[in-house]
């Protein structure tokens, strides 16, 4: 698992036993969130890199030719505005929630959460959060007030099947995803082409500066930022790398796990520990686990 990235449930206290709760019938205002969906054609394009700034243990590589069939995608990741209307539609309760916990980057918590928070072994920038979810992005005493246009963070994988099934879409396949992400340009690093800062211009939201005791937030954020801060890429999505990771519908690897894959890093990926805001990167947890910089992107089949 990728501790650093992601943080899972496991790494933190002993959970009561949770139910598993059915995924709520489709409402008819989420009908809407399938309609605003971009039509991509699909079509062949090589996936994966073989850059050696990857990480080989990641699977990443080989480049390889895969075909995707036309498909549907979100611009951008969902927002706390539009998880807010899916909750208040079903009643719907995170697991972070049932859990009662979860990760959140300690440099932003107030020193009273902090000093209750205990830091996750091997990575004490982490702190296991009470309290901390969705509306609380930094346990008791934040809220997503002042950031419905932020991307919803603190769901698990299985709180992204919910929404899918309320809003009529499904998460995108690694393939989907970074099909979309590419924009249409082949093997490029990034999303706009192989330069992170082309012209000085910041395009994605990661960590600038002492990872991970100062981010001197020169793109603009620290932590999370509206999800049309940059310039979409060719096909027209935002944000596709930097700002939160993204649940994808497949599993990290083949055989028995349970851990899913998630694509684009995350606004705490800094070239010294973690330089996986390539497109190509990739990264896991398991279905349960929740973080305050993983979100979720939806797509659908063709209309």
């Amino acid at each position: 698992m990728h501790e650093c990235c992601t943080p899972a449930h496991a790494q933190g206290p002993a959970p009561e036993p949770v139910l598993t709760l059915a995924p709520p019938a489709p409402a008819p205002p989420a009908s809407r969130v399938a309609r605003q969906l971009l039509a991509l054609p699909g079509g062949r394009f090589l996936m994966g890199t073989d850059d050696p700034d990857g990480f080989p243990a990641d699977a990443e590589g080989p480049v390889r030719e895969v075909t995707v069939a036309p498909f549907r995608i979100a611009a951008t990741t969902v927002t706390n505005a539009q998880f807010a209307t899916f909750v208040k539609a079903t009643g719907h309760v995170t697991e972070a929630e049932r859990f009662g916990f979860s990760f959140t980057f300690g440099a932003f918590l107030t020193h009273a959460v902090a000093a209750v928070s205990p830091p996750v072994d091997a990575v004490p920038w982490w702190r296991a959060v009470e309290g901390a979810s969705w509306r609380h992005p930094e346990g008791p005493g934040s809220h997503v007030t002042d950031r419905q246009n932020h991307p919803v963070v603190h769901v698990s994988w299985n709180d992204a099947q919910a929404y899918c099934a309320w809003s009529g879409t499904r998460l995108p396949t690694e393939a989907e995803w970074e099909y979309a992400a590419r924009g249409g340009l082949e093997q490029r690093r990034y999303p706009w082409g192989d330069e992170l800062t082309p012209g000085g211009r910041h395009m994605c939201n990661i960590w600038q500066g002492d990872f991970p005791v100062l981010d001197t937030a020169e793109d603009g954020y620290a932590g999370t930022a509206p999800v049309k801060s940059y310039r979409p890429n060719g096909y027209g999505l935002h944000n596709t790398v930097g700002n939160v990771w993204e649940w994808c519908a497949d599993r990290f690897a083949p055989g028995p796990g349970t851990a899913r894959a998630m694509r684009g890093g995350s606004y705490l990926c800094h070239d010294s520990y973690c330089n996986r805001y390539r497109v190509a990167a990739r990264s896991s947890n398991t279905p349960d686990s929740s973080t305050g910089n993983i979100g979720f992107r939806v797509a659908a089949d063709p209309a």
